[in-house]
């Protein structure tokens, strides 16, 4: 049976930044590999209507999704809706229920924007809800008893919301990925063409390399790297459980 990562970060591009190459090594190893993204990406634009942007966001992160080969799962709230309360809590915990994931990648609990650092709690909550019986999940799905390894994302930027830098856990090698990261990236035209008019050509997909490049830096061993903080075992799995590690960190 193949192993599961679940992918769970706040807006539509989130996880093309911060998670791709590692979820593209993933694939690779034969994983099953399922992307979603809390947040519709509503407020990422100067020009469309919301029911618009909405839809325009939705069909770009599929497209997403699809180039990577992995599993789509829909938004659940408006951007700057993510909030760290029951009805969320209990929709992401019915859907990790129903994916029962081997591997939860997620972002930093402490970043530069309150939707990144409400998604972090709320997955780590919700993760930590999967087996209970009692703990009401929508849409109903019986509890699972599967344990599960969380890992958390470098925040954007790489320091935390108080500018300090962060430092991972252990890097994985993406260089091999490093276009396909981009390709993947570029699937979110909206974002792209917003970025380039106030920003310049191609800033988008710049800003994301330069980003590898400090982290691979930042390894003292990798051209291109993501980085990854190791959530505790505790409520989740066995204190030597460090399958993301085990598998990816030095290869």
């Amino acid at each position: 049976m193949k192993k599961i990562v679940f992918a769970i970060a706040s807006h539509p591009d989130d996880i093309e930044f911060m998670m791709a190459g590692t979820l593209f090594r993933l694939r690779e190893a034969d994983y099953e590999v399922h992307y979603m993204n809390v947040a519709n990406g509503c407020c990422g634009t100067d020009r469309h209507g919301i029911d618009e942007i909405i839809e325009i966001r939705r069909e770009e992160s599929k497209q997403a999704c699809e180039y990577m080969g992995a599993t789509f799962h829909d938004s659940l709230v408006n951007d700057l809706e993510i909030f760290y309360e029951k009805k969320l809590i209990s929709q992401i915990a019915s859907i990790i229920r129903q994916v029962s994931p081997d591997i939860i990648l997620t972002q930093y609990p402490f970043e530069y924007m309150e939707d990144h650092s409400n998604t972090a709690r709320t997955v780590v909550t919700a993760a930590f809800c999967r087996g209970m019986k009692n703990f009401p999940v929508q849409p109903d799905v019986k509890p699972i008893t599967k344990t599960v390894a969380i890992y958390h994302s470098l925040p954007y930027g790489l320091t935390d919301s108080l500018r300090k830098p962060v430092e991972a856990d252990f890097y994985v090698d993406v260089e091999a990925f490093i276009e396909n990261k981009a390709k993947m990236l570029a699937k979110h035209k909206s974002q792209k063409e917003w970025l380039d008019i106030s920003q310049g050509l191609d800033a988008y997909l710049i800003t994301m390399k330069d980003m590898c490049a400090e982290i691979g830096k930042m390894s003292g061993k990798f051209k291109f790297a993501e980085g990854w903080i190791r959530h505790s075992h505790y409520g989740f799995c066995g204190k030597e459980d460090n399958s993301l590690a085990d598998m990816l960190k030095n290869t």
